[in-house]
């Protein structure tokens, strides 16, 4: 029987840059200042005066082939066999920032104390990931990968790219076909 792999959807067109999904989690998992587990970055391309600019809701992908536990010398990352979210034993972790070298996403955050902290899929909480959830415009959606997949096709839909397999769908923003 084959694993369920939970993942997340954006959809660049929706995205307003509001970062409600960046509050949204911060907030709810108390977050201390200078760590974000979520981020939005934004992408200039083009010159003058075709230029555009795209944003990206970024967290951890819960990828398929996580280097971040592979590179872990404590064992203190690991992948849930039981749904492929990748998750961290904060008292396991010995701050030696391994993960963040391996990750090819730099998505590993570090607070004061200098332990590894990042996206847990929101484990504990009712619903599901909040960043998700709070998306005004739904542009960032979570669900069971494969699911994913079958029900949110279209031309310029696609999973992520990368040798970890991330478990990322993403829709590109000149995206027309993908309602």
């Amino acid at each position: 029987m084959k694993t369920k792999q939970y993942g997340f959807y954006y959809d660049a067109a929706r995205c307003i840059q509001c970062r409600t999904c960046e509050v949204a989690c911060k907030s709810t998992h108390n977050i201390e200042p200078g760590v974000k587990w979520r981020r939005v970055i934004e992408t200039w391309d083009g010159e003058y005066p075709d230029i555009s600019r795209t944003f990206f809701s970024l967290a951890c992908m819960h990828c398929e082939k996580p280097a971040c536990v592979a590179a872990c010398p404590t064992g203190a990352i690991i992948k849930r066999l039981e749904d492929g979210i990748v998750v961290v034993d904060r008292d396991r972790c010995n701050a030696c920032r391994d993960c963040f070298s391996a990750c090819p996403y730099g998505v590993p955050q570090f607070g004061a104390d200098g332990i590894m902290q990042k996206c847990d899929f929101c484990l504990g909480t009712s619903g599901g990931p909040v960043c998700a959830l709070s998306c005004p415009s739904e542009a960032l959606n979570f669900g069971i990968l494969d699911e994913l997949l079958a029900t949110k096709t279209g031309n310029t839909t696609r999973r992520m790219d990368g040798t970890t397999r991330p478990s990322m769908i993403i829709v590109q923003k000149n995206a027309v076909d993908a309602y």
